[in-house]
């Protein structure tokens, strides 16, 4: 019989992408990407999280938000990886657009953390857009998990040469005032995000497009891409664009 039950989110995600564009492919391919699951009553229990320290990694399981929850689903998909110009069928992608928008993420967690917003858990290394539902928590257990001998089909790993990434005179100054202490990381941040070339596989089809934009946090990241030298060339508060949002 039909088990017509609610999955109601045990707390939502914080985390530096405030955009879909940039949100790296897969979790763990930027490690400085932190974040925390804010958990709400009445989940948000340290019993509940009595021996996670023994883990140094979490499954989360969560619901693709915005537009994804509306947009349906579909049969075929075509995925970035190859492209856009290739179909596969949607059980065989990681695609959002899925008759139940469910996603699963492997990321490395730093702890529950107490604040007066309440208990969260921190995380590392997430693909998590800012405000992502999150359904459940539990251990990654690598002798289970982690099985050497998978296929990995069309999704290959990314390649071994990272795309350099240098900053512009004025992105620095921009650097500077945006994270004067560091303590978001933003420079690491923006290049592990950038050098692994968040556009679409369909840019190549675009060869006389050069300027490109995503966001972190409330951050505008504007940047250029020419003969694979990626140039970062501003980092501005969205608010401060007269201009809106930078080309994606």
């Amino acid at each position: 019989m039909p088990d017509d039950r609610p999955l109601d989110p045990i707390g939502y995600v914080r985390s530096p992408y405030t955009d879909k564009f940039g949100i790296p492919r897969q979790p763990g391919l930027v490690t400085a990407a932190e974040g925390r699951i804010e958990l709400l009553p009445p989940y948000a229990r340290e019993e509940a999280f009595k021996g996670i320290d023994g883990f140094s990694h979490v499954w989360v399981i969560f619901l693709f938000h915005q537009d994804c929850l509306t947009a349906g689903w579909s049969p075929t998909v075509r995925p970035p990886r190859l492209g856009g110009r290739e179909s596969v069928g949607v059980f065989a992608s990681r695609a959002p657009y899925r008759p139940n928008p469910i996603g699963i993420s492997a990321v490395e967690h730093l702890g529950l953390q107490r604040s007066e917003k309440g208990l969260a858990l921190g995380i590392r290394g997430m693909d998590l857009l800012d405000g992502t539902p999150v359904l459940d928590i539990k251990p990654y257990v690598p002798y289970a998990d982690a099985i050497t001998q998978a296929r990995d089909g069309f999704a290959t790993p990314p390649g071994a040469t990272a795309l350099a990434v240098a900053f512009s005179d004025a992105a620095e100054t921009d650097l500077a005032c945006a994270d004067p202490g560091g303590e978001r990381r933003l420079r690491t941040l923006i290049e592990q995000i950038l050098a692994q070339d968040p556009r679409p596989g369909y840019m190549d089809r675009y060869p006389a497009r050069k300027l490109f934009g995503i966001r972190l946090f409330e951050l505008d990241i504007g940047w250029t891409l020419e003969d694979g030298q990626v140039r970062v060339t501003r980092i501005l508060p969205v608010a401060a664009l007269a201009s809106g949002p930078s080309a994606r």
